[in-house]
């Protein structure tokens, strides 16, 4: 058993390594974190399900064919979306990059739905390997040693030749390098491509294991992600030690402490990033990266003027009214939801740092609150304190880990801790599974109020919302924002200042997270039931698609973002996976053309900042 676990962590380990070597060919050189690595992972298998069951083009073929195909897709991407991210700031390109995976993601559900589709092992490499102490399948004996192959043959290149050398020299100093005469732009299109490439190699490999389908790539490259982080983000050689290393660790974990396996990769993050915060083959950069672009955030300099208090007030008086021509149960959804972007853009907004894994908070402070009132009796009001301390507390937490990293680091950091976090609750025996806590009481309000009523329950939320948009709406006009402000436009300069950045950061990320967990601890006492759902990463990416189209940075836009978003999902239901196409086209139009959201636009009309 011992040996046969280490050869499916070899597997886990090839599968790592290959993805996480696209990862780092493409950041190393690009400065790019590619989102859509999964979803061409899994783009690759599929091409190479359809040659075979639609034109009977085998294997081998598929080995050659599908990783040129996938790769001069990328490259088709590279040139007409990807390129005009290059000069905004990288969480765009990031964000951009994630748009265009639930694109691909959403298209395959429509055309081949969620079900996983077989693929046969190849004639050749059928049968299986007796050593005695083992049994080896001839064909997982392949993959290991063909990504083992191909990994040394691709840190060669990018390090031992002169086109590598090429590469390496347009990435540091572009003009010199155009100075020779050498087109960058191509040598960028081309890496681009050949990163893509490797992860449809990986996805045709994977196909025979572990069938294909369009889901295949989610849960993976998140891990992979960490592989990333731990080796050192760009770091090729780190991405090759690091993701052979971890599949084998895993699997050793998985003997003694099956209950772990699934988190010990990202302990492991965590305690390198406490020891070796740039990863352990990585380099620091050389200074703090700045937020970039500042015209697509909106000026928060002045927000005391009348007209943001003409505003509120219409917005109250719209939400005072709505239940009466609105559906109750939608409305609270969505003031939820509000209250949880308001949390995101006050973090992201002020501070310019975006995190991937917002939702942890949210969770976190659900399953809390849904526990203190069915296990412990607690009443609403003390079970919604006591999600929002807990979330506060896993802010805390979780800000002393990531708070030093700069923007794109953070966004892979936080992301890789709510995987973690969300594995802890899939196998924690309080929160029931994928059951999710069920049957949550909401009580009554102070010992008076039965919130049962779903009128009385949606004023209840709506007091909650206001408070947490007046709490931020205070935030904003302080001078802690200012300071805040100070350091999104030029860190170094604050620090010369004599600012604790480190401070000022983590503080609005405490803040961040328990508005958070506000905003879930409501949510699982109006809906009674606290799931794995509300911690998932595509809780995380909702909000941060419902701050995006609402507007970063403004006030108001994180609310109608909100509302946006969860009538879509609502009312748009019938349609299936394409909401996760039509997300994932909002997500894109965004980041290219409308970075100022619904609320930066109206603004622009109305001549005044919201």
């Amino acid at each position: 058993m011992f040996f046969g676990q280490l050869l499916l962590g070899l597997i886990a380990g090839s599968f790592y390594a290959m993805l996480s070597l696209g990862l780092a060919v493409i950041f190393g050189l690009l400065n790019v974190i590619n989102f859509t690595h999964g979803a061409q992972y899994m783009l690759g298998a599929f091409v190479a399900w359809f040659l075979l069951t639609e034109l009977g083009v085998g294997y081998w073929w598929s080995l050659l064919i599908a990783p040129v195909l996938v790769g001069l897709s990328g490259i088709a991407l590279e040139r007409l979306i990807i390129r005009r991210s290059y000069t905004l700031d990288h969480l765009y390109g990031l964000l951009l990059t994630f748009g265009l995976a639930l694109l691909i993601k959403g298209l395959l559900l429509v055309k081949y739905s969620a079900f996983a589709k077989p693929y046969r092992v190849p004639e050749l490499l059928r049968g299986v390997v007796d050593l005695g102490f083992v049994v080896l399948p001839i064909y997982r004996v392949w993959v290991i040693v063909a990504s083992l192959l191909l990994c040394i043959v691709t840190w060669l290149v990018i390090e031992r030749t002169r086109i590598g050398s090429y590469l390496r020299a347009a990435t540091e100093n572009p003009d010199l390098v155009r100075t020779f005469g050498i087109r960058v732009s191509r040598l960028i299109m081309v890496t681009y491509g050949v990163g893509v490439g490797l992860a449809a190699v990986a996805g045709v490999m994977a196909a025979p294991i572990y069938s294909v389908s369009a889901l295949m790539g989610d849960n993976l490259l998140v891990v992979v992600f960490a592989v990333v982080v731990i080796g050192g983000m760009g770091s090729i050689l780190g991405a090759i030690i690091t993701g052979f290393g971890l599949g084998l660790f895993e699997a050793i974990v998985k003997i003694v402490v099956p209950q772990a396996s699934s988190l010990v990769i990202f302990v492991i993050m965590a305690i390198v990033l406490l020891v070796k915060p740039a990863g352990l083959f990585g380099k620091p950069p050389l200074a703090p990266v700045q937020a970039g672009n500042a015209s697509d955030v909106q000026s928060l300099d002045d927000v005391s003027g009348r007209h943001y208090v003409v505003a509120f007030w219409v917005m109250t008086a719209i939400l005072v009214v709505a239940p009466f021509a609105a559906y109750s149960v939608f409305l609270m959804n969505a003031l939820c939801f509000a209250i949880f972007a308001l949390s995101f853009n006050l973090l992201i907004g002020l501070v310019g740092l975006g995190s991937f894994g917002h939702a942890m908070f949210l969770g976190t402070a659900g399953y809390v609150a849904g526990y203190g009132a069915k296990t412990w009796g607690l009443t609403p009001e003390l079970s919604i304190v006591a999600g929002t301390a807990c979330a506060a507390a896993l802010g805390l937490l979780t800000g002393l880990l990531s708070i030093r990293r700069q923007r794109i680091y953070f966004a892979m950091i936080t992301l890789a801790l709510a995987e973690m976090v969300y594995f802890f609750y899939v196998q924690a025996p309080f929160t029931d599974g994928h059951d999710g806590m069920q049957q949550i009481p909401r009580g009554r309000l102070f010992g008076l109020v039965d919130l049962n009523d779903n009128l009385a329950l949606y004023y209840f939320v709506l007091a909650i919302f206001l408070a947490s948009f007046l709490l931020v709406f205070r935030i904003y006009e302080s001078p802690f924002a200012q300071v805040l402000k100070a350091i999104r436009e030029n860190e170094p300069r604050a620090i010369s200042l004599g600012y604790r950045v480190d401070r000022y950061k983590l503080l609005v990320f405490v803040l961040s997270a328990a508005i958070a967990g506000l905003a879930g601890a409501t949510k699982a006492v109006v809906f009674q039931i606290a799931s794995l759902s509300d911690v998932a990463n595509s809780t995380s990416a909702s909000v941060i698609l419902m701050t995006l189209l609402g507007g970063l940075g403004s006030v108001f836009g994180p609310v109608v973002g909100a509302f946006v978003i969860v009538a879509i999902e609502n009312y748009m239901s019938a349609f299936g996976a394409w909401i996760i196409v039509i997300e994932g086209l909002i997500f894109v139009i965004c980041v290219l053309s409308f970075r100022q959201g619904l609320v930066g636009q109206l603004a622009k009309v109305v001549g005044k900042p919201l």
